[in-house]
């Protein structure tokens, strides 16, 4: 679509653009690309590029922006990475990511992109089995219980149920005895599908209780992905965001929020490698002014969750993709050795 000139200088306009966040001009374009060409034919090479969408003019100034579409074309056929990414992501080691404490690699590895990026760094916990080993109740008041649930790796969920009947104490000790013998070790889907069918093997006065018990089960532990975020308020001293103040309330609650990121980064753990979503084409994270650099991350060969970069569509996308494909592979690493 474009000549040997126009791709060379709608490269250095990018990377001058991405350098020094002012539009470019057709004087800075020439030093910038070292082409020898007059301003009259850089002008119009850029008119060109403007016509085809790949650039624009801001009102408040006679020089040129990328456009999402300019980022795209630059990102996908002008962009060279390094061979040694290390280089790239500057001093990081392996140890900060605590491979005897899985938890902590992902905390860590969210705070090391952010740190390395100087935008938001986001990471997503793989996703625990849906299983509990031992359940309990709680009366608290009436029509009113605490459900105790169990997982088989011990970690524990309270969820407050609401029930259209009352029961006594007796009674939720014989309903936890139930659950607890038929199906303790079981998926919560699988034992949401047997009690559809042996409702009727139930006593009648229980059986509302072990449902809503399940349900409460079933979002407690669904509700345990997690999304840890690390660096929003890197975006406060990224001109684009600090310039408006309700469009960075937006991304705050974006990052509070975290139900489109879940969305994104789910997306993103079935693509190879790194994947960049320039402007709005995630589809999932509506803003126009972010670019997002995903990866995911393995363990023994096997997909287990995904980490990113999110920031201005003005990012240095070399580096972010060697900060986020390093990181990726250290997750990877410690999580591997964790087990």
């Amino acid at each position: 679509m474009l000549d040997a000139r126009a791709r060379l200088l709608l490269k250095a306009l990018v990377e001058r653009y991405i350098a020094d966040g002012q539009p470019v001009g057709s004087r800075t374009l020439s030093k910038a690309s070292g082409l020898d060409l007059s301003p009259a034919t850089i002008r119009n090479v850029m008119s060109d590029l403007e016509d085809l969408g790949l650039i624009v003019s801001p009102h408040t100034s006679a020089g040129r922006i990328p456009t999402a579409r300019g980022y795209r074309l630059f990102v996908d056929t002008m962009l060279t990475t390094q061979r040694d990414p290390l280089s790239a992501a500057g001093r990081f080691t392996t140890p900060r990511l605590a491979p005897d404490q899985p938890q902590k690699v992902f905390s860590n590895a969210a705070h090391m992109l952010s740190s390395l990026s100087q935008f938001v760094g986001v990471v997503m916990a793989p996703r625990r089995t849906s299983v509990f080993s031992h359940i309990e109740f709680l009366r608290l008041s009436e029509r009113r219980f605490l459900v105790i649930i169990v997982s088989p790796d011990g970690d524990v969920q309270n969820r407050v149920i609401f029930t259209e009947s009352d029961y006594t104490q007796s009674q939720l000790v014989q309903a936890a005895n139930f659950l607890n013998s038929h199906y303790g070790g079981m998926a919560i889907e699988e034992v949401r599908e047997r009690l559809k069918n042996e409702v009727d093997a139930l006593r009648g006065e229980i059986s509302g209780l072990m449902h809503a018990a399940v349900q409460a089960s079933s979002e407690a532990i669904e509700s345990r992905d997690e999304v840890l975020v690390s660096g929003e308020r890197n975006l406060l001293a990224v001109s684009e965001f600090s310039s408006d103040m309700g469009n960075l309330r937006k991304l705050f609650d974006l990052f509070e929020q975290k139900a489109q990121l879940i969305r994104l980064l789910d997306v993103s753990s079935r693509a190879e490698g790194v994947r960049i979503y320039i402007g709005g084409e995630s589809e999932v994270i509506p803003y126009q002014e972010l670019s997002v650099v995903t990866a995911p991350y393995e363990v023994d060969g096997q997909v287990v969750g995904t980490l990113g970069v999110i920031g201005p569509m003005r990012m240095p996308y070399e580096k972010m993709i060697q900060i986020v494909d390093i990181t990726s592979k250290l997750v990877s690493t410690a999580l591997s050795h964790s087990k």
